[in-house]
């Protein structure tokens, strides 16, 4: 019926009865349908319609009755839309591709697609049910589309293996698209293509055979290149190019799913780079490539037998004449070109021929072109890699200067990138490109700003450190804000690392902090810091260029707080003039004017206010004019909601108004810090923990031997007349903290043991009458206190670095801890030894004793452990690997385990044991949580 109703007709030669027929034949193909979603009930349903109403119309108009015909037509018309009703509301028409995709297009939500989606699949899964062959291969182009917007299609897999081995080529196409898209190697169903595929690559038709190659290139696993691989080796020299150039693209996927094929390829593959069609050239160049990168047999095999036939296609085509079939922007084919270069980038190096090919192609290729500018490029990685001979990688670095006077970003991007690796091989050539590189430091890419700045860095040495510098700084001025952090980073370690003197350091770091002082680090500052203390020579001159250089940038006010602090009498005094500077005018009032408009900026930061807290202290002693007001800054900073600032307002007011004897010898100057201790403490190079050896002791100031290892009494270089005895106990610390006695029997030498220690330090402290227990409470909350204060991290952190520890509190071996044992079964035993090292009570070292209870030796001892995030954990190696059986022996094993929450959170371990008794692997597990408190 449905080939009747599609081909023309005249409408008058149909009768009504006949019409009739084809009704009743359309409703019988209805009922009997097991489907109401059939593709042809709904084409016959639309066109019956139409067949219906003209022939009743047709009639009425021949023979006159118009009524009973028109009734007739309207009857017929109605019955045929019913039927088309039912095949089209309720879901049972199939939209076609092209339908299907636009109206997934007009889907305005996702959920109207996923509706759109359903339906569809919901159809094409009845018609696979159907076994429908005619559609088959619409409903998988369908699938295809589906999948490609992400929905799961795997209901389809199967009917792509059908079509693949149909005998047309139509639906061999689209089968193996379809395979291709919606599969892939790691699925188990492409086993079942295996024998298809070898079938069509042994087919007769060559475009068959194109498609097998096509799909076999893109989802290749190892087992099918194990069974194909001689089939794509002997396609290698079919007769048409374009099968020869699909096994060549076949290949190169085999050999990196099974390198040890590779050999198999070594002959063909030579093949194909005397061959006269370009495309087999690029493809056989690829393989060549990439079969060098899997097998060293290949790669030495191309280098004795190719190399010339390699360098000699290069250079004719780098001279051949204009083929317009292969030119590009005048060029003859550039992508041949790229490929010839890359096989001779590995096969290439230390060939004087290769060499002279690259100066043929450097010398005569345009650089007007984008074609051009690409092989000049891959021109240059080249050389980079075949030649040791300076004037070609003169030349190569030549070409990419003229790349970065270019005005194509991307042309500069890569010149930039090709530089970094250059400067390796020959820095020389490239610090000729010096402006130009730092030009496009400034250029407005960002990306070629970073890249061009990296590349700075890499130029920098101790002859050209200076204008570099001098460049980058005067650039910090006018650079963008997002810009500013990577450049004050690398302009930071430039002068730290190339600096020739430290006044030219100080001058470039307050040039730095006063332009982006906001962008710098907390270890520069601090470093710049280290650097001043280690220069007497310069301290006046430096406070008095902060002081000028002083504006709204934290870092900068935190440097030139802490300088006026420490040397605010040659602020006022003009003491240590240098011949370079000329001298300024600065009364005590005005340098406390700073510290005050600092501490009360709302931008200061706790640690900016807490630095200048500390300055005002100690400028109370060094401008004794102005302590009532600094007294009354101090004053107004008990009220601050800041605990901490609260805190040291309070305290420094009662040192600066109630112990005025005490004051000079806490606030002296900060002692020359070791630069090259702090140095190797942030490079990572020395442990938190300094060491204790003892050089030549400084003298106090009553000519008594000051001890080297008391950080806290260098740190406040307290003059102290007492001797210290050494001690251990809380009364010492504070003794070498505050310069006070708490022992019972002061031994000095020149004064009188002060009054009782404790008086002293509650009196300090505005508390009242000591208590038998006031001491270690008050030990208690200084110890605290000392742990909360993060925004002195710096000051306990950094500048403490470099001391050693106090001579006053000996070392000893750190605190006991008992055995524990950790895990124990019916034939293993394990127990736990437990040390710490002194003052790093984070890390625990636990070492393990593994012991053997039962009568069987175990070999292939292997003991591992697990830690929650919190924890750290090393295993050192074990002491063998073999336990004896009985107990006769042990196996010992050091773990070291650092406990960031240590305090708040115990030790957990969960261990694992593997070893083998009787040839049987045995495999033992637990955790572990008896660790003793402290740990």
């Amino acid at each position: 019926m449905q080939d009747g109703l599609r081909i023309d007709f005249d409408v008058r030669l149909v009768t009504i009865d006949e019409c009739g027929d084809c009704v009743a034949v359309f409703i019988n193909d209805f009922l009997t349908s097991t489907s109401h979603s059939s593709p042809d009930l709904c084409i016959n349903a639309l066109f019956l319609c139409d067949l219906v109403y003209s022939v009743c119309i047709s009639h009425s108009t021949l023979d006159g009755s118009s009524v009973e015909m028109r009734a007739i037509a309207i009857g017929l018309l109605h019955l045929c839309l019913f039927w088309f009703y039912l095949c089209c509301v309720f879901d049972n028409v199939a939209l076609g591709r092209r339908d299907m995709i636009r109206a997934i297009r007009a889907c305005k939500t996702a959920a109207e697609e996923r509706a759109v989606v359903r339906k569809e699949c919901a159809s094409i899964r009845a018609s696979i049910s159907e076994n429908d062959q005619d559609y088959m291969h619409r409903n998988l182009a369908k699938l295809m589309f589906i999948h490609m917007l992400g929905y799961p299609t795997h209901f389809g897999q199967m009917e792509c293996l059908k079509l693949i081995a149909s005998p047309g080529f139509p639906e061999k196409r689209i089968g193996y698209l379809g395979l291709m898209l919606l599969l892939d190697e790691r699925q188990e169903v492409l086993m079942l293509v295996t024998n298809s595929i070898k079938q069509d690559l042994n087919h007769t038709n060559q475009y068959i055979v194109g498609l097998a190659l096509c799909a076999l290139g893109n989802i290749c696993s190892a087992e099918m290149a194990h069974d194909l691989a001689p089939e794509v080796e002997r396609l290698l020299q079919f007769r048409d190019p374009n099968i020869r150039k699909k096994a060549a693209l076949c290949t190169i996927r085999i050999i990196k799913k099974v390198p040890d094929l590779a050999e198999n390829f070594i002959n063909a593959a030579a093949a194909l780079l005397k061959e006269k069609h370009h495309g087999v050239l690029i493809t056989g160049a690829q393989l060549c490539t990439d079969m060098c990168k899997v097998s060293t047999e290949a790669h030495e095999h191309f280098r004795k037998k190719c190399l010339d036939g390699v360098v000699k296609l290069l250079r004719d085509l780098a001279n051949s004449p204009y083929a317009p079939e292969y030119d590009i922007s005048g060029i003859t084919d550039p992508l041949l070109h790229i490929r010839l270069l890359r096989l001779l980038h590995v096969l290439g190096q230390g060939d004087a021929d290769a060499s002279d090919t690259m100066n043929d192609v450097a010398t005569k290729t345009e650089t007007n072109k984008n074609a051009g500018n690409a092989i000049l490029y891959e021109c240059v990685a080249t050389i980079m890699n075949i030649e040791d001979n300076g004037g070609l990688r003169v030349l190569a670095v030549n070409i990419l200067g003229r790349f970065l006077s270019s005005r194509d970003n991307n042309i500069r991007y890569v010149a930039l990138n090709m530089l970094m690796k250059a400067i390796s091989l020959d820095s020389q050539a490239v610090q000729r490109h010096r402006a130009t590189i730092l030009e496009c430091v400034k250029d407005p890419d960002a990306s070629i700003r970073k890249r061009a700045l990296e590349l700075v860095y890499l130029l920098v040495n101790e002859s050209n450190a200076k204008p570099l510098t001098k460049e980058l700084v005067d650039y910090l001025e006018v650079s963008d804000p997002e810009f500013k952090g990577d450049l004050t980073a690398k302009i930071c370690s430039i002068v730290e690392k190339f600096s020739p003197e430290k006044l030219w350091y100080i001058d470039q770091m307050v040039k730095v902090l006063s332009e982006a002082g906001n962008y710098v680090k907390d270890e520069v500052w601090h470093a710049l810091i280290v650097v001043i203390t280690n220069a007497p020579n310069l301290h006046g001159y430096t406070v008095r260029a902060l002081y000028k250089a002083v504006q709204n940038q934290e870092t900068l006010v935190r440097v030139a707080v802490w300088c006026i602090g420490e040397y605010g009498e040659m602020l006022v005094g003009n003491a240590g003039m240098l011949d370079v500077e000329d001298p300024i005018t600065v009364t005590e009032a005005e340098a406390v004017d700073l510290v005050e408009t600092a501490i009360k900026c709302h931008t200061s930061d706790l640690t900016t206010q807490a630095m200048c807290l500390v300055a005002l202290l100690k400028l109370s002693s060094r401008y004794p004019s102005c302590a009532k007001r600094i007294n009354d800054i101090v004053l107004h900073q008990k009220g601050s909601l800041v605990l901490e600032l609260q805190q040291r307002a309070i305290e420094f007011n009662s040192i600066i108004g109630k112990h005025g004897k005490i004051r000079s010898a806490l606030v002296e100057r900060m002692p020359v810090l070791d630069e090259a201790t702090y140095s190797g403490r942030r490079a990572g190079s020395v442990p938190a923990v300094v060491s204790t050896s003892l050089g030549t002791q400084p003298k106090m100031s009553n000519g008594v031997a000051k001890p080297t290892s008391a950080p806290l009494v260098d740190l406040l270089d307290l003059s102290s007349d007492d001797v210290q005895a050494p001690s251990s106990s809380g009364g010492d610390f504070l003794h070498d903290l505050l310069g006070v006695d708490l022992s019972p029997a002061s031994i000095g030498t020149n004064n009188k043991a002060p009054k009782n220690g404790t008086d002293a330090l509650l009196d300090l402290l505005s508390v009242g009458a000591p208590t038998a227990q006031s001491s270690s409470s008050m030990l208690d909350m200084l110890s605290s206190e000392q742990d909360n204060k993060s925004c002195f991290k710096f000051f306990n952190d950094g500048l403490l670095d470099g001391f050693g520890t106090s001579s006053s509190v000996p070392e000893t071996s750190g605190p006991s801890y008992p055995s524990v044992v950790a895990f124990e079964s019916g034939s293993l035993k394990v127990t736990f030894n437990f040390s710490k090292e002194p003052g790093n009570p984070q890390t625990t070292t636990i070492e393990a004793q593994f012991v053997n209870k039962s009568p069987d030796i175990y070999s292939s001892f292997v003991f591992q452990a697990a830690v929650p995030k919190f924890l750290q954990l090393h295993l050192e190696p074990a002491s063998g690997s073999t336990l004896p059986a009985s107990g006769n022996g042990s196996i010992t094993q050091k773990l070291k385990v650092s406990n960031s929450q240590h305090g708040k959170k115990s030790l957990v371990m969960r261990v694992r044991i593997n070893y083998k008794a009787k040839d049987k692997d045995v495999l033992e597990d637990g955790q572990i949580s008896n660790f003793p408190h402290g740990l």
